[in-house]
């Protein structure tokens, strides 16, 4: 038996809380799609997804990800609370199993093949156009906002580019359009921005923030 990391779906719950030996552990595997142990390396079952929570509020006893670790995230979301039916379905539903693990209730979605082949699909068949490339290069213009220490990287770029045509697919469509690439900017790039100090620590803007400033002032192509 190899470990947990060797499946396609790896979830890693409050990974601030790791400490920095296993974060640099999974930054080789998210990189390099490989692991190494005791000198020999190991590739890691196609596909590998990781997903990753941290709780926000709390920070004793943790251990913030590097930004290079950070950046290997393609995307990064903050669920807030749950709506009123949001939680009211969830009350009914532990009533209904009679367990707090849901997990026997989990239904397939798809399989390995079928998404590697979704991939293949989004990589062979969805067009994008110039002005799209061009549109995308234009975020590197908050590299040089004042109140950046880093700004968003290649490897960010290339995510947005991903995800934008990955929402095309998702929206029945083989050609991407502006609306996909606004649509995941701020996830995309927001934690991929570093603060200068000064603005990190009065928090009142976040690198989220940032992108949804240049989303509203980047010229959009037609």
């Amino acid at each position: 038996m190899r470990g947990p990391i060797f499946a396609n779906f790896i979830l890693a719950d409050e990974i601030n809380r790791a400490p920095p030996k296993t974060q640099a552990a999974l930054l080789e595997a998210m990189e390099e799609l490989q692991v190494t142990i005791e000198g020999e390396t190991f590739r890691l079952p196609q596909p590998f997804i990781v997903i990753a929570t941290q709780n926000p509020i709390e920070y004793e006893g943790t251990y913030p990800l590097p930004e290079a670790q950070m950046d290997r995230f393609m995307l990064k979301l903050s669920l807030g609370y749950p709506s009123e039916d949001e939680e009211g379905e969830l009350l009914n539903r532990r009533i209904k199993w009679m367990t707090d693990d849901p997990t026997g209730y989990a239904s397939t979605v798809t399989s390995a093949d079928e998404l590697l082949a979704i991939r293949q699909f989004i990589e062979a068949r969805v067009r994008v156009d110039q002005d799209i490339i061009k549109y995308i290069l234009a975020f590197r213009a908050i590299r040089g906002d004042e109140r950046v220490a880093a700004g968003p990287s290649p490897r960010g770029l290339l995510s947005l580019l991903r995800m934008a045509r990955a929402m095309a697919v998702i929206d029945g469509r083989d050609y991407v359009i502006p609306d996909d690439v606004k649509s995941v900017a701020p996830d995309v790039l927001g934690h991929r921005i570093v603060l200068k100090p000064e603005y990190a620590i009065e928090g009142e803007i976040t690198g989220r923030d940032v992108v949804l400033e240049y989303l509203s002032k980047i010229p959009v192509p037609k």
